[in-house]
């Protein structure tokens, strides 16, 4: 899976291949393109089965090649410390730096971080909730506004703003409403397949600044420190602002993927005038809302779990759960580090690797 260069320099990533240990699994592919849905399937039961390691790592293939896995059965039982465990694992076992572990959220010690259910918190766990966001981000510009909702601006993949971002996350939902708060995944693999081959090998060639001031603003606003590191020796410091390709290859299937080059930690496409960056952020969002069929959608239910690879698909809340009356919505979510991104120039797309026509 992984494998020295000659001179020993930096690490080559070899495309993982799946063995066959979860084929006793039933699930159904949530479209064509990306997501697989697990229908009975428990996340204790794998975290715990003889054969775990051979179960989580082809868990990893499963989830690089189809984007996100759900597991709609109720994960209830599964524990803060076994869904880190699971997460974590999930990363390791898929090859990424030793020194890596789970992200910590740079705003732990902020007062408007709200506790777990349990009552507790956890540095390696972010609690998804829509108020303890707004406490958290308030020094966000744009948070307040008589404008409607620009709800592209929900598509991130997680951690983009760190060195090293996020390779797996999984949101476990503790409660959820019987409507509304759905969350969207898109492929980014499908993305740079709609593509052509001109305007892909302009792209390949592009890095992209992935800025978030409001960590920093909040830390001054609330007299407190950022969090550091934050799962990996890279992600330290208070700067925020790493450059990464907007084309990278995944480590997992070594497939091509859109990456920085859209999303909400995206602020600007290096080494271009700013009306064609903007031109390039625009076109690929409009791929997204021009491809719907490049989309999995999730529809939570109370104990539901989701398990996705940021580094080939986007994901976006849907911030809805207002409209319902007395809505509660909450998560707790773990997040492994990976590697910082790369593109490998002799790796190919999704479509070319399967022999799939455009």
């Amino acid at each position: 899976m992984i494998a020295a260069d000659p001179d020993n320099s930096k690490l080559i990533y070899e495309p993982m291949k799946y063995s066959g240990s979860l084929d006793h699994l039933s699930y159904v592919e949530v479209t064509p393109i990306i997501g697989r849905e697990y229908t009975n399937a428990k996340i204790k039961d794998i975290l715990h089965a003889p054969n775990a390691s051979e179960q989580l790592r082809d868990l990893a293939v499963i989830i690089s090649e189809r984007g996100v896995v759900f597991f709609r059965a109720d994960q209830s039982d599964l524990g803060v410390d076994e869904l880190k465990k699971f997460t974590d694992e999930v990363g390791r076992l898929s090859g990424r730096p030793k020194e890596n572990g789970l992200h910590v959220h740079p705003l732990y010690r902020d007062p408007g971080n709200i506790p777990m259910g349990n009552g507790e918190t956890d540095e390696n766990i972010y609690v998804i909730n829509s108020e303890a966001a707004k406490a958290l981000y308030k020094t966000m510009p744009g948070r307040t506004t008589n404008q409607p909702k620009d709800l592209s601006r929900e598509w991130h993949s997680d951690a983009t703003f760190e060195e090293c971002p996020s390779d797996f996350s999984c949101l476990l939902m503790e409660e959820t409403p019987a409507n509304g708060g759905d969350t969207l995944w898109c492929s980014g693999y499908e993305i740079y397949d709609r593509i052509s081959p001109q305007m892909r090998t302009f792209l390949d060639g592009l890095t992209a600044t992935c800025a978030q001031p409001v960590f920093k603003s909040a830390c001054t606003a609330g007299n407190y420190e950022v969090m550091s590191p934050r799962g990996s020796p890279l992600n330290v410091g208070d700067k925020f602002a790493p450059s990464h390709p907007v084309v990278r290859t995944n480590r997992q299937t070594g497939w091509k993927s859109i990456f920085a080059g859209v999303g909400l930690h995206v602020t600007r496409i290096n080494g271009l005038y700013d009306y064609e960056e903007k031109m390039i952020r625009d076109y690929i969002m409009r791929l997204i809302t021009f491809n719907h069929d490049c989309i999995a959608r999730m529809h939570w239910t109370k104990g539901a779990a989701a398990i996705w690879n940021n580094s080939c698909v986007w994901h976006a809340a849907t911030p809805d759960t207002h409209l319902v009356p007395g809505a509660v919505r909450t998560g707790i979510r773990a997040s492994s580090i990976g590697e910082k991104p790369y593109l490998d120039p002799a790796s190919g797309s999704r479509r070319e690797a399967l022999g799939i026509p455009i």
